[in-house]
């Protein structure tokens, strides 16, 4: 019966870290993409294809995470509470992060939807703020997530981070690979 009184925290807890695994995923993916290194698994269109089912599949879950935060009686969250930040009474901070994280990751899967109608400096801005979101949802679970706790957690956590950080390294060495390989091939043909 106790798990039945619980089954919106349960709900959340596992939205929520569905959901942060699926944005790492699509991080992941996209860096690749971007990078160019994951063309030799497939067609660039069912590529790219994965990132934006992974990214669909993040906004999903973190509307799943929402939703079982305010059907939850435990800690009182109200619509308020997920929607506008520090207004929260339970880890304020925490859930600040979240609440941002929420607007940068509709922001840019709107901006993703919209893209050919997008100029693209604009659609790459806003798209860039992945960055930021990966950080504000990574901290939101570090510092309001219950999980902390597992080991098991922890170390995919690190994990993730750590490969998103190394594919963002890999990522810009690459573009500028390409920038220093234009100059060089501008400099020959000045020469």
């Amino acid at each position: 019966m106790e798990f039945n009184e619980q089954i919106w925290w349960y709900v959340s807890r596992a939205s929520g870290v569905v959901a942060w695994v699926l944005l790492a995923l699509s991080m992941c993916w996209g860096l690749l993409v971007s990078t160019r290194a994951a063309n030799s698994a497939g067609r660039p269109a069912n590529i790219l294809e994965l990132h934006r089912y992974l990214s669909l599949l993040s906004v999903l879950f973190t509307g799943i995470h929402i939703a079982g935060l305010v059907a939850d009686d435990y800690v009182h969250f109200g619509w308020s509470e997920t929607l506008v930040p520090w207004a929260s009474e339970w880890r304020p901070t925490a859930v600040a992060w979240g609440v941002l994280g929420l607007y940068l990751l509709i922001a840019i899967e709107l901006t993703s939807l919209l893209r050919k109608h997008l100029p693209r400096r604009i659609w790459r801005a806003i798209h860039m703020a992945s960055f930021g979101l990966f950080v504000f949802a990574t901290l939101h679970g570090i510092q309001a997530g219950t999980d902390m706790g597992n080991l098991w957690f922890r170390l995919a956590l690190l994990a993730a981070i750590n490969i998103v950080a190394f594919l963002t390294l890999i990522s810009i060495a690459a573009r500028h690979y390409k920038e220093w390989r234009r100059w060089a091939s501008a400099a020959r043909i000045r020469s």
